[in-house]
């Protein structure tokens, strides 16, 4: 048996007191403890922010990207080494902004690794400003009048480019946010799990009470069905993309990467050449 104390290393966060993504670390480390994920096969690859630090947090393989560039190194990670648990964490200015096209694509191609995104809507790293998840109206510094722009819905994103497991979950839920990690890690493919969680230091309007009050508890809906695409989108849209709870699940499509065997990983391949090999490939340059 393994506990969270297992996936824990000496490193103690510098994040702020009462920041969200404490719970967001401790569910991780939960969630795998349930799993029983040996702590050499698990791989937390972040990108940069203060979701970024997280990587550093956990007794397992860390790698801290560049900024929005965690899913690529991630997806490479997890086809070089199926064997691994691969989960890639980044901010909603990570996921978004510059690193959206990643976010897109990853979603296309289904590989199977989790993605788990820390959302507090504003750049917390940089003192606090505007996000593309930033609601209209919100003022910053560098948006001292409002924000004049629509923030995008990232479940609604996620569903129109054919995820097949969409989750979202809260900081103050502990219980919930732990069993979400838990059945996106098990899902054959790639889990896409959007997390509320707080800024107290630059977001004084998406604050814990203002989730506790807004929030939709899908696991409360007991007729709620979330393997039905239409449906899934529906709750979405009625909820204006505050609902907690696993929103879509269904099993990965047959051509996805996640479950082709066209060629092994690159960790079973020999990939030794001798020497005349390696002076023809010279040659083939001349």
């Amino acid at each position: 048996m393994k506990s969270m104390k297992d996936y824990s290393n000496s490193i103690n966060p510098n994040w702020c007191p009462g920041c969200g993504h404490f719970s967001v670390l401790r569910a991780i480390q939960i969630a795998s403890a349930k799993l029983t994920i040996p702590n050499e096969e698990l791989t937390i690859v972040t990108g940069i922010g203060c979701s970024g630090r997280l990587s550093g947090y956990i007794n397992a393989y860390g790698f801290h990207g560049i900024h929005g560039r965690s899913l690529p190194i991630a997806q490479g990670i997890k086809l070089a080494n199926k064997k691994l648990t691969v989960i890639a964490a980044g901010g909603d200015g990570d996921g978004f902004a510059i690193g959206l096209s990643h976010t897109l694509h990853a979603i296309r191609r289904d590989i199977n690794i989790t993605y788990i995104v820390l959302n507090n809507q504003v750049y917390g790293l940089t003192k606090g400003h505007t996000s593309p998840l930033s609601g209209r109206g919100f003022i910053t510094k560098s948006t001292p009048y409002g924000s004049t722009e629509p923030p995008i819905q990232p479940g609604i994103l996620a569903l129109a480019n054919g995820a097949t497991f969409l989750a979202q979950g809260f900081s103050a839920f502990q219980d919930q946010l732990v069993d979400i990690i838990v059945k996106a890690i098990k899902h054959t493919g790639f889990s896409m799990v959007n997390v509320f969680s707080p800024c107290v230091t630059y977001n004084k309007v998406n604050t814990y009470q203002w989730f506790r009050d807004s929030l939709t508890n899908l696991d409360d809906i007991t007729d709620y069905k979330n393997d039905d695409y239409q449906s899934s989108l529906n709750k979405l849209v009625e909820t204006n993309g505050l609902c907690t709870g696993i929103i879509y699940n269904k099993a990965p499509d047959i051509g996805s990467y996640t479950n082709s065997n066209l060629q092994k990983p690159l960790v079973e391949l020999d990939l030794k050449f001798n020497k005349e090999e390696f002076s023809n490939i010279m040659e083939s340059f001349k």
